[in-house]
């Protein structure tokens, strides 16, 4: 029986999603062991590489190791390829190589697919993936041409390239890894903070990976005209708008008051927008207050959009809550927004990732404050930027103890894949038929 033959008759497709990530994950952790991708030729404990392949391939940045000078050149290219293929995502890399190869796409593939992009329906499901594959590189190769003048600046030609290339990627693909630690460890890009070339292009990149390619194609599709986008896309460039205003007012008003003005209106928006869930930095976050921590780990659980490269809840989960809470307390019978009316199982879908992502964050914050000894809101911003796969950190993720590492490990993996993905994963393909009971009011709240 041929490989494919037995993963679609022993596994359905989220299973299927999952098994490609973990393979891609221990490959990578392989590879990273290896004395030749360390900068002193030594192997890392392999707990380390696995954190770092894992953080690489969930697109998520958070490192036990400087990036620039751990890794040589070729850990360096390792962890650029895992960030590449994590982006676009293992399922969609595979359909890559099987349209260059000219073989034939099963309905498997395209239902897994599906599954693994958040697409509304299968139907155009290859053609869609043709677009988007497409469109990261395009989007990939501009960053990288607009970065590289400020960086052949600063670094010379050659090594100028090569930075704009990463970051470019590690930017699109939402993953936060860096090359600027040669400098001051883990110091990301707290060196550009009044930068605005380069602030903008990595704010653009990231919001164009975070909103993505479903949304985009909406926007071609009408020639970026309101009136005939779809729901979702609407909801979707709605919330981008307001987490990324209101978030930077607080921090203009309240964070970065000492600033002068214009690095203080880039560095408000530039955190504003990386939390969501890029975990690029141009500040120190242990210089801000427990408020600004607290805003932004609910913009790391938050994340970006469905089918994008970010993380987190996504956005239209939030929406869904917020117009569901608005619409009961106004006492009306059903939710609508955009004069559209939202179903009551994509109701139910949004509590259910809220309550997974709350129990999840709740759960690893005790785990990681009693292990370690730190305080919860340390602890809790650390889980967030796994949970959520951002990346940015207050300092304490080389320092943890094994136990404190595979939490995080597991956290970045359900980032990435999706709590609902593994929920589904761990289903029998056979659904029982539920018995319907007689129902009884009960008081709440």
């Amino acid at each position: 029986m041929k490989f494919q033959e037995f993963i679609r008759t022993h596994f359905n497709s989220f299973q299927t999603i999952l098994l490609e990530f973990m393979c891609l994950i221990f490959a990578g952790a392989i590879l990273l062991d290896l004395p030749v991708s360390s900068a002193n030729h030594q192997s890392v404990p392999f707990i380390n590489a696995l954190f770092t392949s894992t953080s690489a391939v969930c697109v998520t940045g958070l490192v036990v190791y400087d990036t620039a000078t751990q890794w040589s050149l070729f850990g360096k290219t390792v962890i650029l390829i895992l960030i590449q293929i994590g982006g676009i995502g293992v399922v969609s890399m595979s359909v890559l190589l099987m349209i260059a190869t000219g073989k034939r796409i099963g309905i498997f593939q395209r239902l897994t697919m599906q599954d693994a992009i958040s697409a509304p329906q299968i139907g155009g499901i290859v053609r869609f993936t043709r677009f988007f594959l497409k469109g990261t590189l395009v989007i990939e190769l501009v960053g990288a041409l607009l970065l590289f003048p400020a960086f052949a600046r600063d670094y010379g030609p050659l090594k100028g390239a090569g930075f704009a290339v990463f970051h470019s990627i590690s930017a699109f693909c939402n993953a936060g890894f860096d090359l600027l630690g040669f400098r001051e460890p883990f110091s990301s890009f707290t060196g550009y903070s009044s930068n605005v070339w380069i602030s903008t292009i990595l704010m653009a990149l990231i919001i164009i990976g975070g909103l993505g390619f479903l949304t985009w194609e909406d926007l071609m599709t009408n020639r970026f005209r309101l009136r005939g986008l779809r729901l979702q896309t609407k909801v979707i460039l709605f919330m981008t708008v307001i987490l990324i205003s209101v978030p930077a007012l607080y921090f203009f008003f309240f964070e970065f008051a000492g600033l002068p003005m214009k690095e203080r209106i880039l560095v408000s928006l530039f955190q504003s927008v990386t939390p969501r869930t890029a975990g690029f930095n141009t500040v120190d976050y242990t210089d801000l207050s427990e408020g600004g921590l607290f805003i932004t780990v609910i913009l790391m659980m938050i994340g970006g959009a469905p089918g994008s490269t970010a993380g987190g809840m996504k956005i239209t989960t939030i929406f869904v809550i917020m117009a569901s809470t608005h619409a009961y307390l106004r006492q009306w019978r059903n939710v609508n927004a955009f004069r559209r009316r939202i179903e009551a199982d994509i109701i139910n879908s949004a509590v259910t990732i809220l309550t997974v992502y709350m129990s999840l964050l709740f759960l690893g914050t005790i785990i990681l404050s009693g292990a370690e000894h730190i305080p919860v809101i340390t602890a809790m911003f650390e889980c967030a930027s796994a949970l959520g796969t951002v990346g940015l950190s207050l300092g304490l993720t080389p320092g943890l103890s094994n136990v404190s590492k595979l939490v995080l490990i597991g956290f970045m993996f359900l980032g990435r894949t999706g709590g609902l993905t593994l929920a589904y994963a761990m289903l029998r393909s056979t659904t029982r038929i539920q018995p319907r009971m007689p129902s009884e009011r009960m008081t709440v709240g």
